[in-house]
């Protein structure tokens, strides 16, 4: 489903998600009635495909863990997938893709407006129907890979677009938990690898990551 606007649009967490015209809101509905743990990995999936279909605008997109596409340190597009399991088996899930191709959405805070842009930026008139017949494309491409057992490429081509904050220290929020550490790498499963800070590896498969930068020197 392709829609010029939302009006209830919704990103991860119940945040709001902007929703202006000229920019692309997709949700795509999968029925691969196969083991959850596989399909855990549609997020980085739906991220990959859509970072690959607007490298060939001509821009160098980076994939920021778990769903979220930059370009030029700037967020371009999100992802939300919803799904539903039985008996370790997903059923179905809906890939909802939003890429900012015309302009910013407004209504955003002033921090996210800040790190936000659009392809317009980068692009000479970039246009929604050819952006989202190319994320469809990548899509099926990675989807049909995955379930012919193609985790470890589709694995390998994101870990290529990655941001470079491998071993950087970073803080990720999972409802009310708050840990700090530094990031390593994304396992098999999808799922964030860290190394806290008291010494002990933990996996998060869900939640907000940011990098923490190191503030100022204090005075003596």
């Amino acid at each position: 489903m392709l829609a010029d606007v939302q009006t209830a649009g919704r990103g991860r967490h119940g945040h709001a998600w902007g929703s202006a015209a000229g920019n692309l809101h997709l949700s795509v509905l999968v029925r691969p009635r196969g083991e959850a743990a596989t399909w855990g990995r549609l997020p980085l999936l739906a991220g990959l495909a859509v970072a690959e279909a607007i490298a060939a605008l001509g821009v160098e997109p980076a994939l920021k863990w778990p769903n979220d596409v930059w370009v030029a340190g700037r967020k371009v597009a999100g992802v939300l997938v919803e799904s539903v399991s039985a008996g370790g088996v997903l059923e179905s899930a809906v890939i909802g893709v939003g890429v900012n191709v015309a302009a910013v959405p407004e209504g955003l805070d002033a921090g996210a407006r800040a790190g936000a842009a659009c392809l317009a930026d980068f692009v000479s008139a970039p246009e929604v129907a050819p952006v989202a017949g190319a994320v469809l494309a990548r899509m099926s491409v990675w989807y049909h890979r995955l379930a012919a057992g193609g985790s470890g490429e589709m694995m390998a081509a994101w870990r290529a677009r990655a941001l470079p904050w491998w071993g950087r220290h970073v803080e990720a929020r999972s409802g009310d938990e708050v840990r700090r550490g530094r990031a390593i790498d994304v396992h098999e499963s999808g799922a964030l690898i860290l190394l806290l800070d008291d010494g002990t590896t933990s996996l998060l498969h869900a939640g907000e990551v940011r990098e923490l930068r190191p503030g100022p020197p204090s005075r003596p």
